[in-house]
């Protein structure tokens, strides 16, 4: 099997997955509102959209430092080898952006809660 058909593969084992994991969502929810219960259970109260477009954005810099990091370290150490030193820096720095987030979300949600 090529790149190519491992790549097709991928896509449509996304696709085959999203679409069940739907289908199965909007089979559950008609079977919940059909019992009586109020509709408004399935809309997410509390959180907005922004809080995950910066989760998003501040995953995709610290990946992105990771590569650029690991490009630095693999001209300054030629010895070490490659491959486990980017995985190493694209998780380093993808997890402390992840933790800022949290830092920073936590922040504003108590800036939220206490208006002086």
């Amino acid at each position: 099997m090529g790149p190519g058909e491992t790549f097709g593969a991928l896509i449509l084992g996304i696709t085959i997955l999203g679409y069940i994991f739907f289908s199965a969502r909007h089979r559950e929810r008609m079977s919940i509102i059909d019992k009586g219960v109020d509709p408004s259970l399935f809309v997410s109260k509390g959180k907005s959209g922004t809080t995950f477009t910066l989760k998003l954005g501040m995953l995709a810099v610290g990946v992105s430092l990771g590569i650029i990091a690991a490009m630095i370290l693999d001209e300054i150490f030629e010895d070490l080898p490659t491959e486990p030193m980017v995985i190493a820096m694209i998780l380093l720095f993808g997890g402390a952006s992840l933790i800022i987030n949290f830092l920073i979300e936590s922040r504003i949600s108590d800036d939220k809660k206490d208006p002086e």
